[in-house]
């Protein structure tokens, strides 16, 4: 069972480190190559290797200081997204192995083109298609692309940890309850957020399950999500409820 820890960057970012029981580890997404650095000093750690989701500065920032520090590490990430310095391109599909554990690639186009996102022993990282509460913004694919993407990541089992890149939560939560006032365990899950923010703990993981009682964004097909977006859409079929939610919450 592999360790995950948070590093915290920027204002929101989440640089999740991956370690191994012998003192190895691998990061995922670094924006930021200080606060990796300072980490792995601290706790007297070595970086094997780094996982990239897309090529937004905000997850690949860090990668030139960490392949300059450590010259033999292995880069990997989105064959088709101009990442610097990536040793190891993978695409859907692929599988790579990760201290023993092996990770199946995830196509998540629609954050950008190339959108990947990792799974294996029991856990997911999602970059910026899955947060807990909402999802990303459709930067470079289509709305179809990224609801597809989401639909992917809703058929993973439920008990599946969901490592995304942002601590957007608690705003999130403020729109999905715009979209759901009466969702209880929404309600529920706000107070426990709010609880958590206030001790300046991180909301994620998050879980599968938990998403789909609290996610609008993968609730395209509950009648009270339907409903909160008719003003903006006579049409009922899923896309078209996605589009709808995701409009809105462009200009929330």
């Amino acid at each position: 069972m592999l360790d995950i820890k948070s590093i915290p960057a920027f204002n929101d970012n989440y640089i999740w480190l991956i370690e191994n029981s012998d003192r190895r580890c691998a990061v995922v997404d670094p924006g930021d190559a200080a606060p990796v650095l300072d980490y792995l000093q601290k706790h007297e750690l070595t970086l094997d290797a780094i996982l990239i989701t897309h090529h937004h500065n905000d997850h690949i920032g860090g990668i030139p200081e960490l392949v300059r520090q450590f010259p033999n590490i292995d880069v990997v990430g989105p064959a088709d997204e101009p990442v610097p310095t990536l040793t190891h391109a993978v695409s859907a599909g692929d599988q790579i192995n990760l201290f023993d554990e092996v990770f199946m690639v995830i196509g998540l186009e629609g954050h950008t083109l190339g959108h990947i996102g990792y799974v294996g022993d029991g856990k997911l990282f999602c970059g910026d298609t899955l947060f807990s509460a909402g999802c990303g913004r459709v930067f470079e694919g289509t709305m179809e692309q990224m609801f597809l993407s989401l639909q992917k990541l809703v058929s993973l089992p439920e008990e599946t940890e969901v490592f995304a890149a942002h601590e957007y939560t608690a705003s999130n939560i403020a729109f999905a309850l715009a979209v759901e006032p009466d969702n209880a365990q929404l309600q529920n899950y706000r107070d426990e957020v709010n609880r958590l923010r206030a001790q300046n703990k991180p909301t994620l993981p998050t879980t599968i399950r938990r998403e789909k009682w609290v996610n609008p964004f993968l609730r395209t097909d509950e009648p009270s999500v339907i409903k909160s977006v008719s003003n903006r859409t006579s049409q009922i079929d899923p896309i078209s409820i996605f589009t709808a939610l995701r409009e809105w919450k462009n200009e929330f």
